[in-house]
């Protein structure tokens, strides 16, 4: 079987991101088009397996002895693959930019909770300790953040 060629272009992944499974093998079927239809580009492969993951999450959702995920449990899902795919160590944030037009949301955007200051801190102390060669501009960085000072104008406070 000859795979047709795709480019993002084309526009051929956005209806990939609409399949939703509702049994293993219709997982697996539409793993196997993804893989054996396509000649995929650099970015097309991209979507394949972004498309793929999402398709595993509905199969598992649809799934009448184990699915109903709520939305919490979305929000739990979606950390646990950005973790482990992007090897994430420490506390992270995602941040949505639209929240800027509401004033309620402004400490999203300005403040570290105690323990992410406590992390950053300890941190910093590691690099300090494991790369004094590093530059000079990042030791004073560290130093600063270990000597107690918050980065980039934060605040700390609990959220």
């Amino acid at each position: 079987m000859t795979k047709q060629p795709i480019t993002e272009e084309m526009g051929v992944h956005k209806k990939w991101y609409e399949v939703r499974p509702k049994t293993p093998d219709e997982l697996a079927a539409f793993v196997r088009t993804l893989l054996t239809e396509y000649s995929h580009d650099y970015g097309t492969i991209c979507h394949a397996a972004a498309a793929a993951a999402l398709a595993a999450c509905w199969t598992v959702n649809a799934d009448p002895t184990q699915g109903g995920i709520t939305g919490f449990q979305s929000g739990a899902i979606m950390w646990e693959f950005i973790k482990r795919w992007q090897h994430l160590e420490g506390p992270a944030r995602l941040l949505r930019m639209s929240d800027m037009l509401y004033p309620h949301y402004e400490d999203k955007f300005r403040t570290l909770s105690p323990e992410t200051f406590k992390w950053l801190k300890d941190e910093a102390k590691k690099k300090l300790a494991e790369r004094p060669d590093s530059s000079p501009d990042n030791l004073a960085h560290w130093k600063s953040i270990v000597d107690g000072a918050v980065p980039f104008g934060y605040k700390v406070a609990d959220q």
